[in-house]
């Protein structure tokens, strides 16, 4: 992994020629495989090609007509509504444009993610689409430094998708939506209708996404002048069973709030059930807002009031802008708007 080559240039086929001392159309073919080599000759290049960190040049081989055009989306999981969005909008974009899309899930593990991508470089993948929240810690930060810089020195490109760059001087091209300014509006939305007592539920400290939110939330009660000693986030992280599991300990700790900011739907959904399961009704006893308007959003019971986030225009945000102009694409950032969409979870508070 420590290339000395990254950030300085592309490494090329004749670079490995010079270090395994034979000629370029040997180390072409012994790379390759699909000619006759001596066993030690091939093996001399293919320590060449580790030591440089070399793989073959994904627009080279375009050129020639070699090779097929192929956009990465490396997702969490798949079965989450938003992931799932924004992955179709890769692939749509990817389709409409002749491109092949290959989708990878992480589990939330940073090894498979950094063997994906490796996969994908050797593969010659043109674009890397990373999507979502991240915990941004040194390991991370060193990660997608990492990746920029060995996908740049292959030619191809490192897209971050909801999700902001750890150094603006890497060459990756962010695009994301304004998490902070969508969760001040719908908490905005909840102040107005006369709440004063709202909990934020669904925070992980560190993650950029839901921070960001929590941010938001925190601006909208400065605002109104909310104490800041009467926020309340509580860290339970995403997904329904994790909104079902806090919001019933804390509805059995305290009953002193009368609306709910969820992190995402799905904390919200597991929120609206265990509100149901306490005999508690939505939005008369206590209202409730998601985050990012999944298609089941106005299925819930209550339809559930959220703030829309531009999930698949962002995956095709993400191919657009990455391949319009590919010289200024890199480190540039680019933010896509949020607004909320108003159902049925939320009115005054109970008198």
């Amino acid at each position: 992994m420590g290339n000395d080559k990254a950030g300085k240039g592309r490494v090329t086929i004749r670079e490995v020629a010079e270090r395994a001392g034979v000629s370029t159309a040997t180390a072409s073919r012994a790379l390759s495989g699909n000619h006759p080599v001596p066993p030690t000759t091939r093996a001399r290049v293919l320590r060449a090609a580790r030591d440089l960190d070399y793989v073959a040049n994904a627009h080279a081989r375009a050129l020639v007509g070699g090779g097929r055009k192929t956009v990465a989306v490396v997702v969490r999981q798949v079965t989450s509504p938003f992931y799932a969005q924004v992955a179709e909008g890769v692939e749509a974009e990817a389709a409409d444009r002749g491109w092949l899309c290959v989708v990878g899930t992480t589990g939330g593990d940073p090894q498979r993610e950094m063997e994906f991508v490796q996969l994908m470089r050797e593969e010659g993948a043109r674009l890397v689409i990373l999507v979502g929240g991240v915990v941004e810690d040194d390991a991370y930060r060193s990660r997608v430094a990492h990746y920029a810089q060995a996908l740049d020195a292959s030619g191809a490109r490192l897209v971050l998708c909801g999700r902001p760059a750890p150094d603006p001087e890497i060459p990756a091209l962010v695009v994301e939506f304004d998490n902070e300014a969508g969760a001040r509006a719908i908490t905005g939305h909840l102040l107005s209708a006369g709440h004063r007592r709202i909990v934020f539920l669904g925070g992980l400290p560190g993650n950029t996404a839901l921070d960001a939110r929590v941010a938001g939330y925190r601006a909208a009660l400065a605002e109104h002048r909310v104490p800041a000693a009467d926020a309340r986030v509580v860290d339970c992280g995403l997904g329904r069973a994790a909104g079902l599991r806090a919001m019933t300990e804390l509805l059995k700790e305290t009953r002193d709030f009368t609306a709910v900011v969820a992190g995402d739907d799905m904390v919200a959904a597991g929120a609206l059930r265990a509100i149901a399961d306490a005999g508690l009704r939505v939005p008369e006893d206590i209202s409730v807002v998601g985050y990012n308007d999944i298609p089941l959003a106005e299925d819930f019971n209550p339809p559930l009031t959220t703030v829309r986030t531009p999930a698949e225009e962002l995956g095709r945000a993400a191919v657009r802008i990455a391949l319009r102009d590919p010289d200024q694409a890199a480190g540039s950032h680019h933010v896509l708007g949020t607004h909320i969409v108003v159902r049925g979870s939320v009115s005054h508070p109970p008198s």
